[in-house]
């Protein structure tokens, strides 16, 4: 994606811009709104950026809801100058697919926002004032995962309970992945979380117990990433599927893109909360075959 560029006049230019990328979740989603754990990974290939440059009054270029959102939360928690900045974005991370296309966003925000204003943030705090944005501005149903991953980036196993720990390993562990999305097929993420949020809360022992399986697939398939174990990662992918399956109702686009990437021999998970999979494959050749059964679908595909 080429820079941001500025040619208004007095503008000052080319404008170096801040980026997040998209993540898929390998195992363990979407524990993570119930203290869980999950393994994820970000994803080159697809981002969000964002510049900023002082202004007279906030300005957001193209006009978002979210941008602002986020450009406000910067400036009551950190730097009230903010307010006075224009802040010019845009992605090429397909929406409502589960790739955390709305978190990117944010992310890149809060880092063109932090090097314009001299702001120094960690990756969890950043994690935390990103999701703060969706949840607490904007009442969005949200949990806490793509935040992290992608404030951390690479490869990062989570896990939620008791204050939460994040471990960043070596992406190179991995095995060849391939990304799926149907763009028709996209859906908001927030009513996936808000309805299972409230069996949750309700007690549903059924969704609790779903919660700490997953927990315990997304911990399994780190130790199969750190062993080298590729077949027990895809093991804990599918696995992962299988729990969501009978937790939720599943949207068949979506059903239908795991069932394409299983029958050619991969391990497939939902990258986030639907329309796009992530298949664990054995090797490049595989991959190969895998990413050209699911494009035969008229997905779009990203090779990792």
């Amino acid at each position: 994606m080429r820079a941001l560029r500025d040619t208004r006049p007095g503008a000052g230019g080319e404008v170096q811009p801040a980026a997040a990328h998209a993540r898929t979740a390998l195992a363990g989603n979407p524990s993570d709104v119930h203290g869980g754990a999950v393994l994820a990974v970000t994803l080159d290939g697809l981002s969000a950026e964002a510049s900023a440059r002082r202004a007279q009054t906030l300005v957001v270029e193209p006009a978002s809801e979210l941008v602002e959102a986020t450009v406000r939360r910067f400036s009551s928690e950190l730097d009230a100058a903010a307010l006075a900045t224009a802040v010019r974005w845009r992605t090429s991370i397909p929406r409502g697919v589960g790739l955390g296309g709305s978190s990117a966003i944010v992310i890149a925000v809060l880092r063109a926002l932090c090097a314009l204003h001299g702001t120094a943030l960690d990756p969890a705090r950043m994690a935390e004032l990103a999701l703060a944005v969706e949840t607490e501005d904007l009442g969005i149903a949200a949990g806490l995962q793509d935040r992290v991953a992608q404030a951390y980036g690479g490869l990062v196993f989570m896990e939620f309970g008791d204050g939460g720990a994040y471990e960043q390993l070596a992406p190179a562990l991995l095995p060849p992945l391939v990304v799926a999305w149907r763009a028709n097929a996209a859906q908001d993420s927030g009513v996936v979380h808000a309805s299972l949020r409230t069996r949750l809360r309700a007690g549903d022992a059924t969704a609790v117990a779903g919660m700490k399986e997953l927990a315990e697939l997304a911990r399994a398939a780190r130790e199969a990433v750190i062993a080298g174990d590729h077949e027990g990662l895809a093991r804990a992918a599918d696995e992962s599927f299988d729990v969501r399956r009978r937790l939720l109702p599943l949207d068949p686009r979506h059903v239908e893109l795991v069932e394409r990437a299983r029958a050619l021999g991969a391990g497939v998970n939902y990258t986030g909360s639907g329309g796009a999979v992530v298949a664990a494959c054995r090797d490049r050749a595989h991959a190969g075959t895998v990413a050209r059964g699911l494009r035969d679908l008229g997905c779009g595909t990203l090779a990792l």
